[in-house]
């Protein structure tokens, strides 16, 4: 995981970036980005990125974007948080599960039970 501090103004229309974490996983790269609106209101943005291939075999990336609010914060860590502690207790670890020959990584799963958004809210 790399994380980053960026308190500058891009071409977002004004909005600040002001924390990003990137998670590579595999074939996915996740960035979660925390921005500021012109109020200052900080907000989350979550990009899946996948590298895909065109017909003629240029590499390009294919990306998903969640916007993530301080006013449902909340209400997703719970429903995250719920929903990682339900596989990670019913399905049983499988050695090859992501396909590149490795065991799933039990501390990540584990840290993914304790998302709290707190931090951000102030």
């Amino acid at each position: 995981m790399e994380e980053n501090d960026k308190k500058t103004e891009g071409e977002n229309g004004g909005r600040q970036e002001i924390f990003s974490q990137t998670v590579r996983a595999g074939k996915r790269t996740y960035f979660f980005d925390v921005k500021a609106t012109r109020n200052n209101d900080y907000y989350l943005t979550i990009t899946e990125s996948k590298k895909r291939f065109n017909k003629e075999g240029k590499q390009y990336f294919e990306k998903h974007k969640v916007f993530l609010y301080k006013e449902d914060f909340e209400k997703f860590s719970n429903g995250l948080s719920e929903v990682v502690s339900y596989i990670t207790s019913e399905q049983p670890a499988q050695p090859d599960q992501d396909g590149l020959g490795n065991e799933p990584d039990k501390e990540l799963s584990e840290s993914f039970t304790n998302v709290s958004f707190d931090d951000l809210e102030k």
